[in-house]
C-alpha cells in the first residue's frame, strides 16, 4: 500500500502544487485546509507523515502539531513563511521533526519527506509491549492478539504520552496540561478516572497496577 501523506495548507494553490508533487512519487495523499479539519482527518485516516503550515486559521498549526505528538509519533514538517528562530523552535519543541521555510522547492521537500519515512522505517518499532497488550502509536490503537481494543480518545492519549516518557513520574497537573491542554478547566480526578479505565484494559491484575503505578504524593509513572 502507498505511503499517505497528510498536507495541511490554507493556502489551496501550494497545498494542490505540494499534492500533485507527492502524487507524482506514488504517495496517498489527505488534504485540509485549516486546523480542525487537519486534526479530524489524521484521526480518521492516520497518515504515514504530516506537512503542517504554521500559520492556519482558527486553530494555529502550533496547536495542531502539540496535538499530533500527543497522540502520534508520526513525522511532522512544518512549512511557513516565517523564517525566524523563535519560530522554529517553537515548532520543534511541540514535536516537529523537520522545519522548512517558504518559498521552498518542491524538490527538496520531496527529498525531506522520502528522508524522514526512511528513519522512521529504520529506528522506530510499529508496535510497543505492554504485558500482552500491543500500544500502536501511529494508529491509535490498543491491540491483544491482533484484535483492536474499545478505548477513549483521552485515555489512549495518556497511554501514549506516559509511554513516550516512560520511568518519569508525573503529578496529575502536568498530565491535565500535556494530554488535556493548557487552557483545560476540569479537575485533576480527570486523570483518575482516565488511568482507572487504562488499568482495567492493559493491566494483568487492575487491583495490583504494575504498568501504570501510583507515586504517593506525586501522581503516576509508566513502568516498561
Amino acid at each position: 500500500m502507498a505511503q499517505s501523506v497528510l498536507v495541511v495548507d490554507d493556502e489551496q494553490a501550494l497545498r494542490e502544487a505540494v499534492a500533485g508533487a507527492l502524487r507524482g512519487e506514488g504517495f496517498r495523499v489527505i488534504e485540509a485546509a485549516d486546523g480542525a479539519a487537519a486534526l479530524e482527518r489524521f484521526r480518521a485516516d492516520p497518515p504515514d507523515l504530516v506537512l503542517l503550515d504554521l500559520m492556519l486559521p482558527e486553530l494555529s498549526g502550533i496547536e495542531v502539531c502539540r496535538i499530533m505528538r500527543r497522540e502520534s509519533d508520526v513525522p511532522i514538517v512544518m512549512l511557513t513563511a516565517r523564517d525566524s528562530e523563535t519560530d522554529k523552535v517553537v515548532g520543534l519543541e511541540v514535536g516537529a521533526d523537520d522545519y522548512v521555510t517558504k518559498p521552498f522547492s518542491l524538490r527538496e521537500l520531496l527529498a525531506r519527506v522520502r528522508a524522514l519515512l526512511r528513519r522512521r522505517a529504520a529506528g522506530r518499532p510499529a508496535l510497543i509491549e505492554l504485558a500482552g497488550v500491543q500500544v500502536d502509536l501511529a494508529g491509535h490503537r490498543l491491540l491483544r492478539d491482533g484484535e483492536a481494543l474499545p478505548v477513549k480518545p483521552k485515555a489512549f492519549e495518556l497511554l501514549a504520552f506516559l509511554v513516550r516518557n516512560p520511568g518519569r513520574a508525573f503529578t496529575r497537573e502536568q498530565l491535565l496540561q500535556q494530554v488535556w491542554g493548557y487552557d483545560y478547566a476540569g479537575e485533576t480526578r480527570t486523570v483518575d478516572v482516565h488511568v482507572h479505565w487504562l488499568r482495567a484494559l492493559i493491566e494483568p491484575d487492575p487491583r495490583r497496577p504494575r504498568l501504570i503505578e501510583t507515586v504517593r504524593g506525586v501522581g503516576y509513572v509508566l513502568r516498561r
